[in-house]
């Protein structure tokens, strides 16, 4: 299950220099098959008060019904740095996901994929390190330019930086704001995009991360 095992408690520039590594083993090249995707797990974690405390919520798709939650804690093993967030959540992740009794077809990620100034966000990152499609799903601008999309659902338009496509930014409901979707690992931007829209109902949220929020919440 684990393909990358390193450490966590690095020094900040050992970890730039890791994500730089493992960002060339990254594939975006490899679409999601909707259609043998029979669980989504939502991934979110959040840190208050020197802890970390990390959710994943199992779904069946596409009826999206709920299935399996689970939780863990630790003391948060990093300090804040922009862009080098997994070093803070990726631990606690992986401790909540040992949990699981089912293993989940794809992630999606309160956070970002490739859509990072080194290409490994937090999707990638763990992406990588189970060997599993991710993608990521960020409520806010991280980086990149884009026009802004279309007032529909659906709608959407291309974040670039730097020269390349790294994501979309997609309407995932009418006249509500955008959120920020990109590959993580095994997931192109096309696939992942069309994935993130089928696991939106009513909200702004795709309903896999709802419902980590939701667990994280009653945790």
């Amino acid at each position: 299950m684990d393909g990358i095992p390193h450490a966590w408690d690095l020094s900040p520039t050992d970890a730039k220099q890791l994500q730089t590594q493992l960002a060339s083993q990254v594939d975006v090249n490899t679409p999601l098959d909707l259609d043998t995707i029979e669980l989504v797990a939502g991934v979110d974690v959040s840190v208050k008060d020197g802890t970390s405390r990390a959710a994943i919520a199992v779904l069946t798709f596409p009826a999206l019904e709920p299935v399996e939650g689970v939780t863990a804690a630790i003391p948060t093993p990093f300090p804040y740095i922009p862009g080098l967030l997994s070093f803070r959540e990726g631990a606690v992740i992986l401790q909540a996901h040992e949990k699981l009794q089912q293993r989940p077809n794809v992630y999606i990620f309160d956070g970002m994929g490739i859509m990072h100034p080194r290409r490994i966000g937090i999707a990638s990152h763990i992406g990588l390190w189970w060997d599993a499609p991710t993608i990521g799903c960020g409520k806010t601008h991280l980086l990149g330019d884009y026009a802004e999309p279309g007032a529909n659902k659906g709608d959407y338009a291309p974040v670039t930086h730097r020269g390349e496509q790294i994501g979309v930014i997609l309407r995932t409901r009418k006249n509500v704001k955008p959120v920020y979707i990109s590959p993580g690992h095994k997931a192109t931007i096309d696939s992942a995009r069309e994935f993130a829209l089928a696991c939106t109902g009513r909200y702004r949220l795709p309903e896999p991360i709802r419902a980590a929020h939701n667990l994280a919440g009653e945790f």
